[in-house]
């Protein structure tokens, strides 16, 4: 029997809650499969900040490192001021390991209600590749006040190093800046990633930016995306501006197949695929670097309001489990999964408060665990 040794960081809020509903579904499809997980219990989250000071340390990250991949809940506590955990604890896993594709499946099982008026399953089913290391979201930038200041910023990743010295002079009052960046490396990789996927699918990648405007960052985004594809004729291409794309999301969501991005238009894309699959409750995503270590969650957050109220929706973490095990090797198991999950939203019989029921975050997990076993 194969064995898989995984970590697991509930977090906080429902975290635990949810997490807990995965690991039932992830060990009956073990049972199932002919697989076992032995559990690897990580208690970085608010509670272990407030009493430790800890964030998560290099010890920590270093021990993650022996495992493919981690299981996450939901990190974010009213204790504790906004950004410090999600920096402190998510992004820095991210980074450390650098996760730097964002995956995130946008698909509507059947039953799930949809705002979108007239479409159906078969019309929203694709993937969105996000850059997920690189961009806006690098984390340099400061302010300057009026007259003349020096700043050196800093971006330090395992494939490059880049040092920024800035001379600013400004009769402002005040100013703040953000520096983005993308390089030849990062982009091309998650590029080449997409590509990838798109070669297995319906062969079919569209790429959003915003190069009318940033020209400099997302023209070079272009150049690359343009050369990467001489490699694979087979797949059929297109450029969307993300503005467009929003649109189309809505309008046309049957158009797409596989959706690559840098980084910030990646983030606020996804959350409007995950609104058109039936709402936050419903979405997985997936930080995956292909050689190291890969980290899968709900992306929801914590909604520190229901902790312990073992009221909420776990099909998202559920579905996120689902990814890990197509990520070890175990596609089966992963496609039964999200299969049992359909199964349930089709019943209308076991659900959360979210889509129209009365039952717990315990009861769903249950179900869908049933369900698996009889597919």
């Amino acid at each position: 029997m194969t064995q898989y040794k995984i970590p697991v960081i509930p977090g906080d809020g429902i975290g635990p809650e949810i997490i807990r509903e995965g690991r039932k579904v992830l060990e009956t499809a073990g049972e199932k499969f002919g697989f076992d997980i032995e559990w690897i219990e990580y208690p970085h989250g608010a509670d272990h900040y407030l009493e430790t000071g800890e964030l998560i340390s290099e010890d920590t990250l270093k021990d993650l490192s022996k495992y493919q991949a981690i299981y996450f809940g939901s990190i974010g506590d009213e204790r504790v001021k906004p950004g410090i955990l999600e920096k402190g604890i998510l992004l820095n896993i991210r980074f450390y390991f650098d996760e730097y594709v964002n995956l995130r499946p946008v698909k509507l099982l059947e039953g799930v209600w949809t705002p979108l008026k007239d479409k159906t399953a078969k019309d929203i089913d694709f993937v969105v590749v996000r850059e997920n290391t690189e961009d806006f979201y690098i984390g340099i930038g400061g302010r300057a006040k009026k007259g003349k200041s020096k700043k050196t910023l800093e971006v330090i990743r395992n494939m490059y190093n880049v040092k920024f010295g800035l001379d600013i002079t400004s009769d402002s009052e005040e100013i703040g800046y953000q520096l983005g960046l993308i390089s030849k490396e990062g982009t091309r990789r998650v590029i080449r990633y997409a590509f990838e996927i798109a070669k297995n699918r319906n062969k079919h990648l569209s790429s959003v930016d915003k190069a009318n405007v940033l020209s400099d960052i997302y023209g070079f985004w272009r150049e690359e995306f343009t050369s990467i594809a001489s490699g694979y004729p087979q797949v059929k291409t297109d450029f969307n501006y993300v503005d467009a794309v929003t649109m189309w999301f809505v309008k046309n969501p049957e158009f797409f197949d596989v959706v690559v991005s840098p980084n910030m238009f990646g983030d606020i894309i996804t959350d409007l695929g995950a609104m058109i699959q039936g709402g936050l409750g419903l979405a997985p995503g997936g930080n995956i670097n292909p050689e190291g270590t890969s980290m899968f969650e709900p992306i929801h957050g914590s909604a520190p309001k229901y902790k312990g109220l073992n009221k909420v929706n776990p099909i998202a973490t559920i579905w996120a489990g689902a990814l890990l095990l197509d990520h070890l090797g175990e596609k089966e198991a992963s496609r039964q999964i999200v299969q049992a999950i359909e199964k349930n939203i089709v019943n209308n019989k076991i659900k959360t408060y979210d889509m129209g029921g009365s039952n717990t975050t315990t009861d769903v997990g249950d179900d869908i665990a049933r369900l698996l076993k009889e597919i």
